[in-house]
């Protein structure tokens, strides 16, 4: 089946959702090893089972939006999706550590303002 250049296009913002979607997931299981000591054997089976689960999620979003053929194009859209939600994370957090040292240095000062009277 030969899809138009439009239908091509909303396919590929499909596919990039479905790679943010993913890269999200993961980035939630990062942070939860960070809060959770674990050791090499069970971030092993944890990612396993992460990744056999998105592989399901994937395999259907391909399946459900280029109607079971693979595409070149939705695959280059979850590589893209994945990226641009790794920049936006990236870009959020350094946001957040600006934001959060601006009211460190005002709440210091207060300190210091409150010690002096």
């Amino acid at each position: 089946m030969i899809l138009g250049i439009g239908t091509e296009a909303c396919v590929f913002l499909y596919a990039g959702l479905s790679g943010m979607t993913v890269m999200f997931g993961y980035e939630l299981l990062r942070c939860f090893r960070k809060l959770v000591p674990h050791n090499f054997r069970t971030v092993g089976v944890e990612d396993l089972l992460f990744w056999t689960g998105a592989s399901g999620y994937i395999f259907s979003r391909m399946y459900e939006a280029t109607f079971g053929s693979i595409r070149w194009f939705f695959l280059l859209g979850l590589g893209v999706g994945a990226g641009a939600g790794y920049l936006f994370l990236r870009a959020a957090a350094a946001l957040f550590l600006k934001v959060e040292k601006i009211f460190s240095g005002r709440k210091k000062s207060l300190e210091k303002l409150e010690k002096s009277r």
